[in-house]
Order: C-alpha cells, then structure tokens, then sequence
C-alpha cells in the first residue's frame, strides 16, 4: 500500500489533487484509516493515477476522466477511444477558434496607439517617506506574479501623479494597491514597472523614519536612503490599467473582522481541494466564506449550501490579512463572482481584492 504523499510523488498528482479526486469519485483510495481518515492506495492504483495526470494535462474535463479510468482495465476499449478522439476534437476545434480571435484582436492591438509611451518619458525626483514607502511595499508585495510568461506583471508598478505614488501588484488572481506621499514632483503622471527583486531592495533601504529620494529617469529607477541606493532597469513593458481593475460594483456588503480570531478559523476551519479552472487548473484549498445576518464573517462548513457564499484561495487570503497589517480589517464582499476585498479601517488608498473561485456543485 502506498501513503497518500507516496502516491503524489510517485504519480506527479499533488496530495491536494488526490483529496480533490476521491471527494469527486474518479480516484477513490483502496483503504481509508476509520480512525485518522488517512488515504492509502494500492499498488495497482498507481498507473491509474498517472494516467490521470495525464489527460489532466491534456485538459480533459472531470466527468470524461471518470469513464476514461472505468472503462481502461475492461476488455473493451472502444468507449476509452473515443473519448480520446472526442476530447482531441474539441481541443483542435478550440484552438483553431482561438487562433481567430487572437489573429483580429492583434490586427486591432496594431492599429492602436499605446497611450502609455509617454508616462515613461518625464524624469521625475521626489522625496518619499521612507515608513509609508515601506509600508506600501509590505502591502502589496505578495501580489507580485512570478509566472515567466507574464513578465510585465513580474513586479510592482510606481504610478506617480502629482504629490501622490501609488504601488500595484498584481497576478491576474490577487491584486494589491497601496500609496505614499511624495514632494517635489508635482509634474504629470509618470508609470514604471519596478522588477521584484529591486522592489525588494528598496525595502531593505527602508528601515529609517527619514525620507528617501526617488528618481525615474526614463528607463532607470532609482532610490537613495543616505549614502545607500538600489538602482536599476525598469521593465520594459506596460502594466495593465489598475483604475479599471478596482472599481467594484455597488451594494456591497462590509464586515469588520479581528484579523487574529479570523486568521485562526481560517487556518483550522474547513477547506475544499479544488481544481481552480480559474488559475490554470491549479489545485488548492479553498476556503469558503459567508456574512451571517449579524454581519459576522464566517468560514462555511461542509454541507452549507448559502447562495451568498465566496469561495477564495486560502492561501492567497492568509497573505493578504497579514498584508493589511492591521489587528482589524474590513471584508467587502459582493456576488458569489464578484472579486472580495480586503480593505484597511484607516484608509481607503490601501487594499487587497481576491478574485473568488466557482464552485463546483
């Protein structure tokens, strides 16, 4: 018999991904302890599940797999073929639709004049508060992506507009915005993309209660701390329009939460192992949150079936409570699709906006 984290190294499925499996009938273990409830698997289990990582890759759906792993050890084949043969069609067909639309939303991206040229044009020196720059830094730091193929997303974007900067970061799936004051810029509107690792640095210059000198000379950043400074490159590319991203719509409901008592239900309150279709068929534990009629945050139980309930990534929650660095933090939630946010009792400029998980009934 095979332990369930021998199984997930052996097969390439991660022990999230098995829990996921058996809760949905596909790979169920061939013994579970009635006293610990720990999943073991039996040897012969093992070329099924990697035959389920497999078309996983390939992105066959769910309820596909299932009859796919039924059908591989019977006589008859002919159903496993052509669910194969299904799949790939869909798959060619998807791609060749694909192909299309990107072809005409490239022809209209090349007719377009890209506005953001110009906000990389001014050379702009400010001072900056060194503790509301770090702080700013520490809240949205966490949000940075590091997914190779989305490189102008691989740092924290500068936006200085007047005596203002605010820092973004973002991942497609969390995004985080938080602002410093500035002087002696006062000019236009002036965006870069600081890579992480010299956002990183920057922060390591952040320990005085001093200010500190920033300065954006065309490609180039810079901050000075005394006779200490990082200094580098910026990317070359432009960051999505992050107004658009945070206006959320209205009639949303707001709850207080104390950050320590929360951040302790979540951690030990129920949890699902999904596939998040999401975030690329990634898995990971969700935890599933609902406002009661007292306005209390709750994390739901197995079973609650609120119609008002926001699935999120656990993981992606937990770091952003300890971003918000406050012992009380405010959770404005929306639709069940709606993104949640995350948001400061002392300002509005600082926040946190998780987008939610569909749950599968």
């Amino acid at each position: 018999m095979r332990s369930i984290g021998e199984m997930a190294r052996d097969s390439g499925l991660s022990v999230s991904a098995l829990r996921f499996y058996d809760s949905a009938g596909v790979l169920a273990p061939a013994w579970v302890d009635p006293a610990s409830g720990y999943r073991w698997y039996g040897s012969e289990q093992l070329e099924e599940s990697r035959l389920l990582a497999g078309l996983r890759r390939a992105g066959m759906p769910v309820a596909d797999i299932r009859l796919v792993l039924a059908g591989w050890s019977g006589a008859n084949t002919d159903l496993v073929r052509k669910l194969l043969q299904a799949h790939l069609r869909r798959l060619e067909l998807g791609l060749s639709d694909a192909r299309s639309e990107f072809s005409a939303i490239r022809s209209l991206l090349e007719c377009r004049e890209n506005p953001m040229t110009s906000l990389r044009t001014t050379t702009v020196r400010s001072l900056v508060s060194a503790p509301e720059l770090a702080a700013a830094l520490d809240a949205v730091r966490f949000a940075a992506s590091t997914d190779p193929e989305l490189p102008m997303l691989g740092g924290v974007l500068f936006d200085i507009e007047g005596d203002e900067l605010r820092v973004v970061a973002t991942d497609r799936y969390r995004m985080a915005v938080a602002q410093a004051g500035t002087t002696g810029h006062g000019g236009p509107r002036v965006q870069v993309i600081v890579p992480s690792p010299l956002a990183d640095a920057m922060r390591a210059l952040l320990s005085d209660d001093t200010s500190v000198q920033l300065t954006v000379d065309g490609d180039r950043v810079a901050l000075e701390a005394g006779d200490r400074q990082a200094a580098g490159q910026c990317l070359d590319h432009d960051f999505p329009d992050y107004r658009r991203l945070v206006r959320l719509p209205e009639g949303r409901r707001r709850a207080l939460v104390d950050v320590p008592a929360f951040r302790e239900a979540v951690e030990t309150g129920p949890v699902r192992a999904s596939e998040v279709r999401e975030q690329n068929g990634v898995f990971c534990e969700l935890s599933v949150l609902k406002v009661t009629a007292d306005g209390v945050v709750t994390v739901c139980e197995d079973g609650d079936d609120d119609k008002d309930r926001v699935a999120v990534n656990r993981e992606f929650l937990l770091r952003a409570l300890a971003a918000g660095a406050r012992d009380q933090l405010v959770l404005e939630f929306g639709a069940p699709t709606a993104p949640l946010a995350i948001r400061r009792t002392d300002t509005e400029d600082a926040f946190s906006i998780l987008m939610p998980v569909r749950l599968e009934n």
